[in-house]
């Protein structure tokens, strides 16, 4: 090598004109490619229902029946051979397949289970209070509100992810809310969002109120009802896949109640049996989904509870501020955009805030970015696909 002044000369070397169409060619399909990566393959899903099974465990979801409380003295269980016979098997995996069988044949194959913490998935409730009012909220409004702290019959003041779809184009007049429990008028605050609703005992929505078909009018008239503020989930049941298949709409809630109640009763019995009616309205509703072609691959189903409950032979019964592990949830979902990982591992942590983003994001819509205190969406069960849009504040 020469030097000159003690300063290193180099050549340049001009590319030829082929070489400089290489290197333009090259550069514009790394473009393009990140160009496709930003705006990722359009979603399938088009419709969504949200279905809420209140209060129910993750312990029975993942573990199925747990034999301490099927008995008399932990369980007030009337016939414990029966409720054996019916849902006790020698194997884990066994006795939560006899309890809900759509689950664990049909999401664990098709969908993804989240909320196992024996398997290191954890989802949580991070409101504090760990009970209904503030769980609901916080589920449809992407963050806890320390406000809501009842389940009195006040107005939700935050704006749900269910009336801010109801405000796109393509879902206005498209949302429908079903829910056993007469404070979810309040909740989704219908007089302010407008929303369809099926309103349970109270008549006082006007032009929003959902009838229900003749026989479960019928039903409401002459049945005695168990609870002053609840309906029974099979008639809930009934109303909504009645007006689904009558109006279609896009976006769906399905508030069942069962659950909860018949756990505070102490009746471990029922709460079974209700867990397992909950588990084969979801089948009936996903295989109506399916027959239908408005919603026939389509559409996607996010289930979950809207708080946990306490463990042991005492606190199962309870949940809420005072009861350790009430802050603990599950999610299932199943739908043409999410991939086929079944019973999650080593997940997480997941939050309930999560879902309505998620929600959103499976319509084409960037909730979290719209309101940035909501949890962001799941991305697991996007399959890469990107919302479109934002929209307006609240």
């Amino acid at each position: 090598m020469n030097y000159v002044d003690k300063k290193v000369t180099f050549g340049i070397c001009r590319p030829s004109g082929a070489a400089l169409r290489l290197v333009v060619a090259l550069i514009a399909l790394c473009c393009f490619a990140l160009i496709a990566d930003t705006h990722a393959a359009p979603l399938k899903t088009q419709n969504v229902f949200l279905i809420i099974s209140d209060g129910f465990r993750w312990q029975e979801l993942f573990n199925g029946a747990e034999m301490d409380l099927m008995t008399k003295e932990n369980g007030d269980v009337k016939d414990t051979n029966a409720l054996r016979a019916q849902f006790w098997r020698n194997t884990m995996e066994e006795r939560r397949q006899a309890l809900l069988p759509f689950f664990w044949d049909e999401i664990a194959r098709r969908g993804q289970l989240f909320g196992n913490q024996n398997k290191g998935s954890v989802v949580t409730v991070t409101n504090g209070k760990k009970f209904s009012y503030p769980g609901y909220n916080e589920i449809l409004t992407g963050a806890p509100d320390p406000r809501i702290d009842s389940n009195d019959k006040k107005p939700n003041q935050n704006v749900t992810v269910f009336e801010w779809l109801n405000g796109r184009s393509g879902l206005r007049n498209r949302v429908a809310v079903f829910g056993s429990w007469d404070v979810f008028p309040y909740i989704f605050n219908v007089e302010r969002s407008h929303l369809a609703i099926w309103p349970v005992w109270e008549s006082k929505f006007g032009p929003y109120e959902i009838p229900p078909p003749q026989f479960v009018a019928d039903l409401l008239r002459d049945t005695t009802p168990m609870w002053e503020d609840l309906t029974y989930d099979s008639f809930l049941f009934h109303a909504a896949t009645d007006y689904v298949k009558r109006k279609q709409p896009r976006l769906v809630f399905v508030g069942f109640g069962e659950t909860d109640e018949w756990a505070h009763a102490g009746r471990y019995d029922l709460y079974l049996t209700a867990a397992h009616h909950v588990d084969d309205f979801v089948r009936r509703l996903w295989e109506l989904a399916q027959s239908l072609p408005q919603y026939r691959g389509k559409t996607t189903f996010i289930i979950t509870a809207d708080h946990g409950r306490g463990s042991g032979l005492e606190d199962w019964k309870k949940h809420g501020k005072e009861i350790a592990d009430s802050e603990s949830d599950w999610i299932a979902v199943i739908g043409p955009d999410t991939p086929p990982a079944g019973e999650r591992a080593q997940t997480g942590p997941h939050t309930q805030s999560q879902i309505a983003a998620t929600i959103a994001a499976l319509l084409g819509e960037d909730y979290h970015a719209a309101f940035p205190q909501s949890g962001g969406p799941i991305a697991d069960v996007l399959a890469g696909g990107a919302p479109r849009r934002a929209g307006g504040k609240r």
